[in-house]
């Protein structure tokens, strides 16, 4: 498990389980409900805690282990879609034709990886004891592929290949509808 805050105020949190074959990887970044160890206290997500965040349309990058200089996609380009639908923080990223994309989708095809992580500023939370923590939304800033542990066990990951569709657009559509 890791937690980490920062001067800026920006945490992160990571999460296991991590699967892999072809050129795109998906999964969660972060799933609902689902209670993490974060040092002395215990932290779960509310349903929605994304929402704000996804439809403000930021750029979010997606990187390795926290590390801004070691990229693999970012919202702006397409190159990773998110959503949040009723099980977390869903994403898609293209992996990058280069040694770091090689890299890690060979460790990911693997196995090998620790899981996924995520980088957030709470905008708002709950407490409901000294050491229950909820986070109920966030502005989310990054997240990460790690290749240790992470906190967050019910994430997920794997390699998929160019043919196989993720429509981003359509996928937000129908959870707009249902809101």
């Amino acid at each position: 498990m890791s937690a980490a805050r920062f001067p800026d105020g920006m945490e992160r949190r990571a999460a296991v389980e991590l699967r892999a074959s072809g050129r795109r990887l998906e999964g969660y970044a972060a799933t609902f409900g689902v209670a993490a160890r974060i040092g002395g206290f215990s932290e779960t997500i509310r349903v929605g805690a994304f929402r704000a965040s996804l439809l403000a349309k930021k750029d979010v990058l997606a990187l390795v282990d926290h590390d801004p200089g070691r990229l693999l996609a970012r919202t702006s380009s397409g190159t990773l879609r998110l959503e949040e639908d009723a099980k977390g923080l869903r994403f898609e990223l293209d992996v990058p034709d280069t040694q770091l994309g090689r890299d890690v989708l060979a460790l990911a095809e693997r196995r090998d990886l620790g899981g996924m992580s995520f980088g957030f500023r709470v905008t708002d939370e709950a407490w409901s004891s000294r050491d229950q923590r909820e986070l109920r939304a966030v502005e989310l800033v990054e997240v990460s592929v790690v290749h240790a542990h992470p906190a967050y066990a019910a994430t997920s990951i794997q390699a998929r290949s160019q043919q196989q569709g993720f429509d981003g657009a359509a996928s937000r559509r129908r959870w707009l509808e249902t809101i």
